[in-house]
């Protein structure tokens, strides 16, 4: 997924469809001069409908695509036949795709599931045809109820990506590495911060042709959650993650402090993030004798952790054993 494909944020601006009038026809054949009223009522005007597709990893494909109509309803006919509805328009989107409408900035719905559809712009109800109007004392209504009006506004739709690991580090610390070794994605990888400047997703294999997703964040710096670095652009990606792999390279000059500071950074931006699962991994173990490691080991945090190293392979079978077990809630 390269940089220029990968849009996880877009404006769009809908208009569903209008409701058909309903109509005032009133029966008229030979011998039945005055047979009354026989209008049908209008049919409905088209949605918007977002369905959501598993084989769909961005938004690029509504980047070009801001505007988008829905058909409207037909106009009741004679003999009580109700008009033809709207033509729906379908907006295929990948899963953890959010809906939002733009002036109120509220959250009208999410996508998880491969085929779940959601409407996001209601198509206007039809009008009712006159017969819906006689009455006893007004048996010939001439009127008829005309369509609802469809809505027309401009939505936001999000992307926060659905994957079982999030890596969660500070620019440069291996995370890119690690996605390419255990998985087939390709993500840029170079020796200065910020190389990744979008997520990438890899699929990873484990024992018994099982798998998970793994997602590859980019790097976070303190204060992103105020918008320092790449801020908090990205951050939400890591809300959809089943559980999260804090990585720190072995090098580092205090793994503990800066595991407290990527925590405090994700506690900050949405403190629901501190109650996923977590597991630390050390990267770039190759760096470190047996003697270093132990001494390392008296300063990690209280947390489930990892050596490995993405260069040697040392590590890596155990971090995807430890990681499957999380994720599968093994003791």
């Amino acid at each position: 997924m390269s940089g220029s494909n990968f849009v996880d944020y877009v404006k769009i601006y809908c208009r569903s469809g209008n409701g058909g009038p309903g109509s005032a026809h009133l029966r008229r054949e030979k011998f039945i001069p005055k047979g009354g009223p026989d209008g049908g009522d209008g049919g409905r005007g088209g949605h918007i409908i977002l369905r959501g597709n598993d084989q769909m990893w961005t938004l690029l494909h509504l980047r070009y695509r801001r505007h988008i109509f829905a058909g409207n309803g037909e106009s009741g006919g004679a003999q009580q036949s109700t008009g033809a509805d709207g033509a729906d328009i379908i907006v295929d989107v990948p899963l953890g795709t959010i809906a939002r409408n733009e002036s109120s900035d509220e959250i009208l719905f999410e996508i998880t599931d491969h085929g779940d559809e959601k409407i996001l712009a209601r198509g206007g109800r039809g009008g009712q045809g006159n017969t819906h109007f006689k009455s006893s004392t007004n048996q010939t209504p001439r009127y008829a109820q005309p369509g609802e009006k469809g809505i027309e506004e401009p939505f936001i739709l999000e992307l926060k990506i659905l994957a079982d690991v999030g890596l969660v580090g500070f620019p440069n610390a291996g995370k890119s590495t690690l996605l390419s070794v255990v998985s087939a994605a390709k993500p840029k990888i170079a020796d200065y911060p910020f190389t990744t400047l979008v997520p990438n997703l890899g699929i990873v294999s484990y024992r018994d042709d099982k798998s998970f997703v793994m997602a590859d964040i980019p790097g976070i710096i303190e204060g992103a959650h105020e918008g320092k670095g790449l801020g908090i652009r990205f951050l939400r990606h890591i809300e959809r993650n089943s559980m999260l792999l804090f990585i720190i390279p072995a090098d580092s000059k205090n793994i503990q402090e800066e595991y407290e500071i990527l925590v405090n950074e994700l506690k900050m931006y949405n403190p629901e993030l501190l109650d996923k699962k977590r597991l630390l991994g050390i990267s770039k173990s190759d760096l470190l004798d047996e003697e270093l490691r132990n001494e390392i080991r008296k300063e990690l945090p209280d947390v489930s952790r990892v050596f490995f190293s993405s260069i040697t392979g040392d590590g890596i079978n155990t971090l995807k054993d430890m990681i499957w077990k999380v994720l599968n809630n093994y003791s």
